[in-house]
């Protein structure tokens, strides 16, 4: 009974957030309420539903003061230079532009937004493109393969969607994972090479300042527009940068919990920055919808991972996929997990895989001695792959700034972000972080 339930309430679930009738936030929070009420579980709901909130308090506190930290270094200008410093460095030379494309995704994408970065990178690198007549499709190409490396980061969605799920601490999920996300950061700018010498073949290395139409550089437009944002603070570059080195190492370290790390980190950069009480509540307020966007999805699923726990659903579930798992395969769940995680994320959201089948997944891998963080690492790999598909809101905010269609698109896209999920798998098994 408990089996049937439980499947019943996934695939309920996963139906609703895929047909669109109901948003990620409110099914989490109804559909295991009813579900429970029908199991016979009413007078025990209150108390699992605190359970899981319990559970995931300290990760919806971490994404909070993370977004916020992140957004007032956008906000400071911290990433500024680097985007000013490619389009001086690249000039006329395809390799070096579709080399410095991947850069500056990989490094504005740190903030886990991949809206944002697809607006300073596109805005940023298109002109270029358009000017040397180099193929269009390179560009949102190479961008969505660097946030599909970065999305991995604590205050990317993925990743906390899987420690949610599972809950799990999010050093034990994504400090193991740095070498794969390096691997995958390398990847991806081998990739901009070969599409750079392909194109310096094909069009040659020109001199922008001859281009037809050239009237000033990128970078002098760019450094126009942001000199009369007031909220920059470029005196402060090199404090801002150091503080958010500073904050890494010690994230990388476990110097303390991540959630006291980016209350701190947040603290001392709001006051370093803008002092005045009043600039200090406007760029609250700028990014209070990122965060409550964020943080209510991390509450939320705690009704959702309560409830599929206290009624013990996960566990009868867990049981008869196991039954269906050969014994020769069972030990291979982890590789298993991260080759299907591409097209399950593919064809569904990170919200119905996450949150409905990956507890099923990691509660069926414990029958064959395999730690859920595990499970949890290999699913996050497939990413790169997700960020392909038509449920992904940001992907068609970055074809329709890129101007290509999205069919052309996925179909020029999809080998490379494979590949970068497969380099990333293969890193994973070479450190041990994900076992054979």
């Amino acid at each position: 009974m408990l089996t049937i339930l439980g499947f019943l309430m996934v695939f309920v679930f996963m139906f609703l957030i895929m047909t669109g009738r109901l948003s990620a936030l409110i099914a989490l929070i109804i559909i295991p309420v009813l579900f429970a009420i029908i199991g016979g579980f009413g007078a025990d709901l209150g108390p699992m539903l605190i359970d899981g909130i319990n559970q995931l308090a300290p990760t919806g506190v971490m994404l909070m003061f993370a977004i916020l930290y992140f957004g007032i270094m956008i906000d400071a200008g911290l990433f500024d230079p680097v985007v000013g410093a490619i389009l001086k460095a690249v000039k006329g030379d395809p390799m070096k532009i579709i080399v410095g494309t991947a850069i500056l995704a990989l490094v504005v994408s740190l903030d886990g937004d991949g809206t944002t970065t697809y607006m300073i990178t596109i805005s940023a690198m298109l002109p270029l493109y358009q000017r040397l007549k180099m193929n269009p499709l390179i560009l949102p190409c190479v961008a969505i393969m660097g946030v599909g490396v970065t999305n991995l980061t604590p205050w990317g969605g993925p990743t906390a969607r899987a420690v949610s799920a599972l809950s799990l601490d999010m050093s034990d999920v994504f400090v193991p994972l740095i070498p794969a996300m390096v691997g995958g950061a390398l990847w991806v700018i081998f990739v901009a090479y070969l599409f750079g010498m392909k194109e310096r073949k094909r069009v040659g290395i020109l001199e922008l300042d001859k281009l037809p139409g050239h009237q000033s550089s990128p970078f002098t437009q760019h450094a126009a527009t942001l000199e009369v944002q007031s909220e920059k603070r470029p005196k402060l570059i090199w404090v801002n940068f150091a503080l958010t080195v500073l904050l890494l190492i010690g994230l990388i370290l476990g110097v303390m919990p991540l959630p006291a790390l980016f209350m701190i980190g947040f603290a001392i950069a709001i006051v370093i920055n803008y002092p005045n009480l009043d600039e200090q509540k406007e760029r609250i307020k700028a990014h209070a919808g990122n965060v409550l966007a964020v943080v209510s999805l991390v509450f939320a699923a705690g009704a959702f991972t309560g409830i599929l726990s206290g009624t013990e659903m996960v566990d009868a579930m867990a049981n008869s996929l196991v039954a269906l798992i050969p014994d020769a395969l069972g030990s291979y769940l982890p590789i298993i997990t991260a080759l299907t995680s591409m097209p399950f994320t593919f064809f569904m959201s990170n919200d119905a895989y996450y949150f409905g089948m990956l507890p099923i997944i990691a509660e069926a891998a414990t029958a064959y001695g395999i730690n859920p963080v595990e499970i949890a690492r290999a699913s996050l790999l497939g990413q790169p792959v997700h960020l392909l598909s038509p449920l992904v809101a940001s992907t068609y905010l970055l074809v329709g700034m890129s101007k290509v269609e999205f069919g052309d698109f996925q179909k020029f896209t999809i080998k490379w972000t494979v590949g970068t999920s497969l380099v990333m798998l293969i890193v994973s098994i070479l450190i041990g972080v994900i076992s054979i």
